[in-house]
């Protein structure tokens, strides 16, 4: 590392906060006990899928699915406290962080952006009436929706 003795010290003071910055938030996800699931238009989504094959929707690196049906993502909002769950669970990132990763995403012209929602009711509703729709919601006695099972379970 160049620079400074003073400059040297910031930056691993910098690093070091980042990095306790970034642990906190995964442990507090991973501490909430909130389960998500996943739910989908039946045209198009498997009611099976791996979680590998469901992060390579999630980052949009699958497009259509095996009926050439164009995939959706629906998501709740990252300001919304399940938001930021989902974007813990299924990203690894906070919500901020999601949001970046899609602007760019989008941006580059690599993947079309999920749709936000406020409530789970519009995004249930979204799901219904759009084929090829998937999204993330808490997991809850209350399901209109079949849940997907992914890797044999139908709540992560």
């Amino acid at each position: 590392m160049r620079g400074t003795p003073a400059m040297k010290s910031i930056s691993k003071t910098l690093l070091l906060t980042l990095f306790m910055y970034s642990i906190a938030m995964v442990t507090r996800a991973q501490e909430t006990g909130e389960k998500i699931m996943l739910i989908a238009n039946p045209k198009g989504a498997p009611a099976e899928m791996k979680m590998s094959d469901v992060k390579s929707v999630f980052r949009g690196e699958k497009q259509r699915w095996a009926d050439g049906t164009q995939i959706s993502i629906a998501m709740m909002k990252t300001s919304t406290p399940i938001g930021e769950v989902i974007s813990h669970k299924i990203y690894n990132m906070n919500g901020n962080e999601l949001n970046k990763f899609w602007l760019a995403l989008v941006f580059q012209g690599k993947a079309k952006a999920p749709v936000f929602f406020n409530t789970r009711e519009e995004l249930e509703t979204y799901i219904k009436i759009t084929p090829g729709s998937i999204g993330v919601v808490e997991e809850d006695g209350s399901r209109t929706l079949t849940p997907l099972v992914i890797d044999g379970k139908k709540a992560l």
